[in-house]
């Protein structure tokens, strides 16, 4: 008797308190797909070049959101990956891009270097540690006690470690000098069918004979807006230049073949979704531009991008079917909410704009400080569009950053191609307005600058190490797509704006745990369908 109130006591703590949010049995898997660069535009535009088990079969049976969107600025990979799983933007997450200043050395760091740690099949030394928040892998290895399993697969390190979380068994990258799968002693151990594929099935063995060619018949492909005489393209992916030699593998469609052939061998190797105790598995695939060429230079590339990332998605979803059965797999797809913006646009057509050069920018301000109050290295560093301040001068003269950083914002907004300029004060005080907001988020202030330059559209932003690294300022919206689809997902293609923070708590409503610490905000509502509480308390009481 005992016995039976202490069961029944635990159902009704699991399955009453979510009562409000969750009305179906839990997954056996959730697999995150975040895709880099992917778009509702293109995704829409070329429809007609899909089959059937791909992209067409996840808006037929998912839950389509067509305009999903990060509520910061400047998202990039690493900085979308650590929205997505934690619910929280950058001001709270600490991960306000793939790479930022160390204050410390002054040294350009990535958001997920760590010294205490070394690498298998890297040099590098890589943890999760700056993340400052739990993900929604994590509160789900917490509430398991530790027997979920949490593995996440990408190209990038970056992506594979914040889609892993603190607490995940593996993350898993393609190292960028090797091609090899990499990943960290953070994660104690790396399983032997890593090192077994990457002897016998590692892109270096297969990067010589490497070609990228259309998939479909030329005249297949239309772009969206233009004509163009129709020709094959033929792409040799293996990069002679001996320090990129993997950088056109990795800016094309063929590496997420890379990532379904690791993600065949995990799922044959681990038991992933075999039992009750869900189970988080990450993953990463890519959509940008070939070799960082526009989508204007290269049109039938972009389509031809999307043809095979279609297909990727079909046999993803096969594995997973066969191996876990979609019925028991919460499956979401979602973009980093970004695109390349290096694209050049010719002098002939008058489009205003200019170049901005950040160097020259922090060396002017740098003189005028040193007209105003003295002698000194007043510009510590800059790194993007951000400015550091030395603060241990300002600190010996006694100045205070607020009267310097006003007077840098006055300077700043006489520069051609400035649009605004902003410090962590203005951010933090000003009236609220979506560019204003957007920024806020963006901005942390341990990894974050003192001040924050806005270029006008049209712009190319010049980067002082590397002359032929150009972006474009390009404020346009982009929409970003959020599917949904398997265990118990109703079925919809909803056209209302969806912020993306919204969807960790809504796995985590699913999975009948805690949302992540930083997350505020409330799962997507009417997302599964409906199932009587009492049958699903029953259920699990038998």
């Amino acid at each position: 008797m005992k016995g039976l109130l202490t069961s029944l006591l635990t159902v009704l703590a699991v399955t009453g308190l979510n009562a409000q949010t969750s009305t179906s049995m839990p997954p056996r898997l959730v697999i995150g797909i975040t895709i880099d660069q992917f778009s509702s535009d293109y995704l829409q535009a070329f429809s007609q070049l899909y089959g059937e088990k791909g992209f067409k079969r996840l808006m037929k049976e998912g839950r389509f959101y067509r305009q999903a969107y990060y509520n910061f600025a400047n998202p990039d990979e690493a900085s979308s990956v650590a929205s997505i799983y934690s619910g929280s933007a950058p001001d709270v997450n600490g991960i306000i891009a793939d790479r930022w200043l160390d204050r410390a050395t002054l040294v350009s760091r990535n958001c997920v270097d760590d010294d205490k740690y070394i690498g298998f099949y890297t040099d590098e030394n890589t943890s999760p540690s700056q993340l400052l928040v739990t993900t929604f892998p994590d509160e789900l290895k917490v509430a398991s006690n530790g027997k979920s399993l949490v593995y996440s697969i990408s190209p990038n390190k970056a992506a594979a470690v914040l889609g892993a979380g603190h607490a995940g068994d593996l993350a898993l990258w393609l190292n960028d000098a090797t091609a090899k799968w990499c990943s960290s002693t953070f994660y104690t151990n790396l399983p032997t069918f890593v090192t077994d594929y990457n002897t016998q099935q590692g892109l270096d063995k297969t990067i010589s004979k490497m070609v990228w060619t259309p998939t479909l018949a030329p005249e297949k492909y239309k772009y969206i807006t233009t004509e163009w005489e129709e020709s094959a393209f033929s792409h040799k992916l293996d990069d002679k230049r001996a320090t990129f030699k993997y950088k056109k593998v990795f800016t094309s469609p063929v590496v997420n073949d890379e990532v379904n052939n690791m993600l065949s061998v995990l799922l044959d190797k681990e038991p992933l979704g075999q039992d009750a105790i869900p189970d988080v598995l990450s993953l990463s695939y890519y959509a940008g531009n070939f070799d960082h060429s526009s989508a204007n230079e290269l049109p039938m590339e972009m389509q031809d991008t999307y043809v095979r990332l279609d297909k990727n998605l079909a046999d993803m979803l096969e594995m997973v079917d066969k191996k876990v059965g979609l019925k028991n797999t919460l499956i979401f797809i979602t973009s980093t909410g970004y695109t390349d913006s290096n694209e050049k646009i010719p002098a002939k057509y008058h489009i205003p704009g200019g170049e901005f050069h950040i160097e020259r920018c922090a060396a002017l301000l740098n003189m005028y400080l040193n007209a105003l109050y003295g002698q000194g290295l007043y510009v510590e560093a800059f790194d993007g569009l951000q400015i550091y301040l030395n603060h241990k001068l300002l600190e010996d003269k006694k100045l205070t950053l607020r009267d310097i950083t006003d007077r840098a914002i006055d300077f700043l907004r006489q520069f051609s191609g400035v649009q605004d300029v902003y410090s962590s004060f203005s951010l933090l005080t000003s009236s609220s307005n979506p560019d204003i907001e957007g920024l806020r988020k963006a901005y942390n202030r341990l990894h974050s600058g003192d001040l924050q330059i806005s270029v006008l559209p049209g712009w190319t932003v010049i980067n002082p190490k590397n002359t032929t690294d150009v972006k474009n300022v390009r404020k346009a919206y982009m929409p970003a797509p959020l599917i949904l689809i398997g265990a118990n997902v109703k079925p919809a293609i909803i056209d209302l704006p969806v912020c993306i923070d919204r969807l960790a708590p809504t796995i985590s409503s699913s999975l009948r745990i805690r949302a992540p610490n930083g997350c505020n905000s409330t799962p997507l509502e009417d997302v599964f369908k409906k199932q009587s509480i009492n049958n699903v308390e029953i259920k699990k009481e038998k």
